[in-house]
């Protein structure tokens, strides 16, 4: 990918992660043209959008409607496919939607991308489709690491990230693939556990943990996932895979939630556990050296000043979420 002007067709981008891409791009390079494909499910907000709607157009459809999909990508240079169906306990509820979104949604986008002649697909994937790691493991997945999903939501990512790579070596298509780890950061949907918490602190409610809430995840802040995704975008080989992650020290649920009441000034009994849910994945951890060596790429964000990032956004932001909880937003 040149640095010369380009068309970018947004996935999903008035989602939480494609959202905070979007902002970066705008700031980073004023003289792309950017367009948002978002079908405005639960997860997609508008309002996400509201800062930077004069730079970007926007275009309500869904990933799944051919003809949707090649409106979008009309003369689009570059795709950054972000759309995607990612809850895991409403993947135990509805794995239906999940496949269709995430798996046949991207084989939609892949033709089309095809058709266009595409510069550039970049697929946005996550960690949980390698399984999950023992609690005491030293081990960190790298990019040839085996795939093992154990919820319909990672099932349905890994294929995929399967159906991406073929379309390279099939078709010649020249793709990218990032798998990242947790994200946090502004306009991340409050039914995730960290925006939960802080959110149902404000409102002077407790904090839902899935017990005993000793499950290790990796923590990036969505900016240096976007910086991220701009290192492979420009600097990237087609057809290889990228891990982003965080440079944190591990750190169990119950441990960022003990971070965040510290941080509001808080005591352990705000905390309340609850039934942990099926299939719960133990541990997830990540190699980033490959894009760190062969991209330059680094995160600047450590976890404690992300998570005061985030308390600070959400205090100021309580009309935003407190929409999106009422589902108010939707409207």
């Amino acid at each position: 990918m040149t640095s010369s002007q380009n068309k970018i067709l947004v996935t999903g981008g008035a989602g939480f992660i494609g959202s905070n891409f979007v902002h970066y791009w705008v700031k980073h390079h004023p003289n792309d043209k950017i367009v948002v494909l978002d079908k405005l499910t639960y997860a997609g907000n508008l309002e996400n959008l509201a800062a930077v709607k004069e730079q970007i157009t926007f275009i309500k459809g869904d990933i799944c409607e051919p003809a949707d999909v090649k409106k979008a990508m009309d003369g689009c240079d570059v795709v950054v496919h972000f759309a995607a169906e990612s809850h895991v306990d409403r993947s135990i509820q509805n794995p239906d939607i999940f496949v269709k979104t995430n798996v046949l949604g991207t084989q939609v986008l892949l033709d089309q991308a095809l058709k266009n002649k595409v510069k550039r697909f970049h697929h946005v994937s996550t960690d949980e489709v390698f399984g999950q790691l023992a609690l005491d493991s030293k081990e960190k997945w790298n990019e040839s690491s085996p795939y093992n999903p154990r919820s319909p939501y990672s099932a349905s990512k890994a294929s995929s990230d399967h159906l991406v790579r073929s379309y390279y070596y099939t078709f010649n298509l020249p793709i990218t693939i990032s798998n990242c780890a947790n994200n946090i950061g502004p306009f991340m949907f409050p039914e995730k556990l960290i925006p939960l918490a802080i959110t149902n602190l404000l409102e002077g409610k407790k904090v839902p943990i899935y017990k005993p809430g000793n499950q290790i995840r990796e923590w990036l802040y969505v900016e240096d996932h976007c910086s991220g995704i701009e290192a492979i975008l420009e600097k990237g080989k087609a057809g290889e895979t990228y891990f982003i992650g965080p440079n944190n020290p591990e750190v169990s649920n119950l441990d960022i939630i003990r971070k965040i009441l510290v941080l509001m000034k808080l005591g352990d009994d705000m905390i309340e556990f609850v039934g942990d849910r099926p299939g719960h994945d133990q541990k997830y951890a990540l190699d980033h050296g490959k894009i760190t060596k062969e991209l330059g790429w680094q995160p600047k964000f450590a976890l404690d000043e992300s998570l005061k990032i985030m308390v600070d956004w959400y205090a100021k932001n309580q009309e935003w979420w407190k929409r999106v909880k009422s589902g108010e937003y939707r409207k």
